[in-house]
């Protein structure tokens, strides 16, 4: 595993940026949910998965997903934090019928 990056030292604060901007852009954002580990190239990282309202999810979802993007990249320096983001996206609906467990 690779040396670990400052990410893994600051979740806190990682957890206070990720719900301000869950908050800021509500209602079309539902929740953000992450988890810090490495990625299949072993590179740490940092995994999104974003639950939109069903409403942005029908109706703009390019425009919420970018919003969503610029958003925690304005409040969390990735390459400071040593961390590569992915990001997810569903809809209410679709992570209601997937009955999936989601990070914290």
């Amino acid at each position: 595993m690779p040396i670990m990056p400052a990410g893994v030292l600051k979740q806190t604060e990682i957890a206070e940026a990720v719900a301000r901007v869950e908050r800021s852009l509500a209602p079309d954002v539902a929740h953000i949910f992450y988890k810090i580990d490495t990625d299949w190239k072993d590179d740490w990282a940092i995994s999104f998965r974003v639950v939109l309202s069903d409403d942005a999810a029908a109706n703009r979802p390019r425009q919420v997903a970018k919003n969503v993007v610029s958003n925690l990249a304005e409040v969390l320096d990735f390459p400071a934090l040593g961390l590569y983001p992915y990001h997810n996206f569903r809809s209410e609906s679709e992570q209601a019928a997937l009955r999936e467990d989601v990070w914290t």
